[in-house]
């Protein structure tokens, strides 16, 4: 297969490194489903429709019956994709070149093969309804105008069966958007798609001589330790952020979203009030604490609704750990699962958010003779600092706030938490006391419950007694010998260290 290159050139296709990434998931994804559903979140210019729109054309001219549909999101897009077609079309070997029996501005049909590739434009809600497709390519998916309408219309006409594929693709556009709300369904794996993040930084282009003073900048730090980032890079973006400040736009958000670290920054929360910032979450997704040391503490968030996550995770001292999430688990089940943590894993303490489903939970766990280690915490209740936190939910998430930002801090390093931890917002109250946002007002501006953060914040619930058994002893000599100062390992704090 031949492209034209970002040069003009007309080149042998062979993949970067985003579309190598993307190509192995989908593979396995094929492999393992039979059919590929998948959505992919990255940034400008990396080549994701040239290798989606390159794999249909080699299956629809190597299938029978084999129909592919684009839906893009504006015109021109639609003209420059189907151009991208033709050139494979018309690069194509003779000897595996079918015939076109129609062509036009924006159809391919080989009669002979019964195969054909359309392209249209997200405007009229009907397009591309009548059809029966088995390779759909939805590009630039968060800025179709009536997206939701689209999408309910066009994957009608896709078929759940072997062989079939479904791509939706897109830079963000924001929260709340049908885009977001699927990228949600798929981190959180309740549907039938799996989440592809592209970072810009992948893209090998994307780098900048660098000049003789050339000094690392303070914001430009965590960059380099976390992300691995080069001096070249790190040009390549002050100066993308310099075009993108245009016209008083703020140029730094501009680029995060045009060109993402992780999928946290696309989908940027548009106030200045989000709560724990993206780069401490990320610093502790990436540290790792060698023999953890303190008491074991549960976090529980039972489900509330229907499409909530039932959420469990584990912290000892600065490592919080197997974080667990369960959707559409019933309260025995939940119980269950509980129980059973209890029995093999003899945590010092079991906190549960008590707040409806969570309710019935703590009941039976209580019936079950676990008493000692049970905190049922009531998310609007009084808390132990009632100067700073309006209740206790407030007071939790200020512990965890506090608690990330210390270092050495581990958390898992996983894609739902993260976004769960950012995307809450809070507020003061007429007393300077901290509110934080309810789970309610999130979904309203599309953004899920955040249960997988909501269970880690359990985790600072009430102040905690560190059982000294002869094992913890041990751990402590140990630690005494390495060097590190007792003061790390305090046996009763209100965090629960």
């Amino acid at each position: 297969m031949s492209i034209r290159a970002k040069s003009g050139k007309i080149e042998k296709f062979i993949f970067n490194t985003a579309q190598n990434y993307l190509h192995q998931a989908v593979e396995s994804q094929l492999r393992s489903l039979g059919m590929v559903r998948c959505i992919v979140l990255k940034g400008r210019q990396q080549g994701i429709s040239t290798y989606i729109s390159g794999r249909f054309y080699s299956k629809v001219t190597h299938r029978m019956g084999c129909r592919a549909f684009i839906l893009t999101h504006a015109s021109d897009a639609t003209n420059n994709l189907f151009d991208m077609t033709q050139r494979y079309h018309d690069n194509c070997p003779a000897i595996v070149k079918p015939k076109v029996d129609t062509s036009n501005a924006k159809e391919l049909y080989f009669g002979g093969i019964d195969s054909g590739y359309k392209i249209g434009t997200a405007g009229n809600k009907t397009v591309g309804r009548s059809q029966t497709i088995q390779l759909l390519h939805g590009s630039e998916t968060a800025f179709w105008e009536n997206a939701s309408e689209h999408a309910k219309g066009i994957l009608q006409t896709v078929p759940y069966e072997k062989g079939t594929e479904i791509y939706f693709e897109s830079t963000a556009n924001g929260t709340g958007n049908y885009f977001h709300e699927q990228w949600q369904l798929a981190e959180t794996r309740q549907s039938d798609f799996i989440p592809v993040f592209i970072p810009w930084y992948w893209q090998e282009e994307y780098k900048r001589e660098i000049p003789e003073d050339f000094t690392v900048q303070s914001d430009e730090v965590d960059l380099i330790d976390i992300h691995g980032l080069n001096a070249m890079q790190i040009m390549w973006r002050r100066y993308k952020i310099m075009e993108l400040s245009a016209g008083g736009i703020d140029g730094n958000k501009a680029f995060l979203q045009e060109y993402p670290n992780t999928a946290i920054d696309a989908f940027q929360i548009s106030g200045e009030n989000g709560f724990i910032p993206p780069e401490i979450v990320l610093r502790a997704r990436k540290c790792i604490v060698k023999d953890p040391y303190g008491a074991l503490v549960v976090g529980v968030d039972p489900a509330r609704f229907g499409d909530d996550r039932s959420s469990i995770i584990r912290r000892k001292g600065r490592v919080a750990y197997k974080l667990q999430s369960h959707v559409k688990k019933d309260t025995m089940e939940l119980v269950g699962i509980c129980h059973r943590i209890i029995i093999d894993e003899q945590p010092d303490q079991m906190a549960i958010d008590i707040g409806g489903l969570g309710a019935g939970v703590y009941d039976r766990l209580l019936e079950l003779g676990h008493g000692d280690i049970l905190v049922g915490v009531n998310a609007g209740g009084t808390p132990l600092d009632q100067d700073k936190y309006s209740n206790k939910k407030a007071e939790m998430w200020g512990l965890c706030h506090d608690w990330l930002r210390q270092t050495p801090c581990q958390i898992p390093d996983v894609d739902t938490l993260h976004a769960d931890l950012c995307n809450i917002r809070y507020t003061l109250d007429s007393n300077g006391r901290l509110v934080m946002e309810g789970s309610e007002t999130m979904k309203k501006r599309g953004i899920r419950s955040p249960d997988e953060a909501s269970a880690l914040v359990q985790t600072f619930a009430k102040p905690v007694e560190y059982k000294l058994n002869k094992k913890n002893k041990d751990n402590l000599k140990a630690a005494k010998i390495l060097g590190k100062s007792t003061h790390e390992y305090k046996l009763r704090s209100l965090d629960g260290n």
